[in-house]
């Protein structure tokens, strides 16, 4: 069973849905934007309305839905997705990223790993090579973050999140604020410090934490075949020096370092627009329209019918399918000939019949 909510902000609607894993937790994903396919799979930090309304991540939103139809969702255990889990393994992350992608009637888009969803990202695109135009890790790393390799420090910053994750001051949970964004003001700071609690809870943190330093993807980087764009923070204090390393292991894959601390780029630091023409720059070879005649049967079928004047759910009883199933089917058409906005219907119906749409 799927819900539908809508948040919106800034005359930008982003709409969110759900769908279950094969293990039965729910996922919440959401879409926003237009033009071609973006899917990101985020670090561990998210809640999808949260972040809609954050002084830290909604520029990313804004100038990400300019250039792409983007597709995010909350990772197992965090923000809107069910939080009453117990495997946070890259396996079953990277299962859930799967089931994902099927809901969401994806066919081959562009994946942007971000921070510690950089490995499922990567393991994704070496599973899936046929569905993943092009890849983009930012602030990414191929194994556990900042203090993989220095156990007492781990064990101090395990207790940090038993000790403080939940309390209403943010004492303990400003230390990791302060290594995500060190450079930022303190609205943003007392955003983020908020975005902890409010994203899961105490032992989701510590499981998930001690999950993800378990997890090393370097032996896949060399077999990746998407192409592939690397953009890393200068002064990364989370995924300290990772960004050259992944750019070296990735078979042709271009590296841009950005002159900032921030393990998040903020909206007004010289970086961001940098991290943004870059990866609308690379994004670009996927607005690529095609004509209507290489739209499937059923996609061709569907807009026909849509011509006659019928509605998704005459089309739906006609064609025996569900509404879900022709409202993935008119998403894909719009992806397929760069359509986007209120007239893509009728772009379409034109398209397809042979007709100029401006009459």
């Amino acid at each position: 069973m799927r819900r539908t909510l809508r948040f919106v902000a800034k005359a930008v609607t982003q709409e969110v849905r759900f769908c279950r894993t094969d293990d039965g937790v729910r996922l919440a994903w959401a879409r926003h934007g237009a033009g071609p396919p973006l899917l990101i799979v985020s670090c561990w930090l998210s809640h999808l309305q949260h972040d809609w309304q954050s002084p830290v991540w909604r520029h990313f939103l804004d100038d990400l839905g300019e250039v792409a139809t983007v597709v995010r969702y909350d990772e197992r255990g965090f923000g809107l997705s069910e939080w009453e889990v117990a495997d946070f393994s890259l396996e079953r992350r990277l299962a859930d990223l799967e089931t994902l992608v099927e809901a969401t009637g994806l066919e081959r888009f562009a994946v942007l790993g971000m921070s510690g969803g950089a490995p499922v990202a990567v393991a994704y695109a070496r599973a899936h090579p046929e569905r993943v135009s092009r890849l983009v890790l930012y602030g990414g790393m191929a194994g556990g973050g900042i203090q993989q390799e220095d156990e007492a420090a781990e064990a101090a910053f395990l207790a940090m999140i038993r000790a403080g994750w939940a309390r209403p001051d943010p004492l303990f949970r400003r230390v990791f604020t302060n290594a995500f964004i060190p450079d930022a003001t303190e609205q943003q700071m007392a955003w983020m410090d908020e975005l902890q609690r409010t994203s899961t809870n105490t032992e989701n943190a510590v499981c998930s934490r001690i999950a993800r330093h378990a997890v090393d993807v370097r032996d896949l980087l060399p077999g990746i075949t998407a192409p592939t764009l690397v953009l890393h923070a200068e002064g990364d204090r989370v995924a300290p020096g990772w960004g050259p390393r992944l750019a070296a292991a990735i078979p042709g894959a271009r590296l841009v370092m950005l002159d900032s601390r921030n393990h998040v780029l903020l909206a007004d630091e010289p970086a961001w627009p940098v991290f943004r023409d870059e990866v609308a720059g690379f994004l670009a070879a996927d607005r690529v329209v095609v004509p209507a005649d290489h739209l499937s049967a059923r996609e061709r079928e569907i807009l026909l019918l849509a011509a006659e004047g019928l509605d998704n759910a005459a089309i739906a009883d006609r064609l025996t399918l569900s509404v879900r199933t022709v409202e993935r089917h008119f998403h894909n058409v719009y992806l397929k000939l760069g359509l986007s906005g209120r007239t893509a219907r009728a772009a379409a119906v034109c398209r397809v019949l042979g007709l100029d749409p401006r009459g």
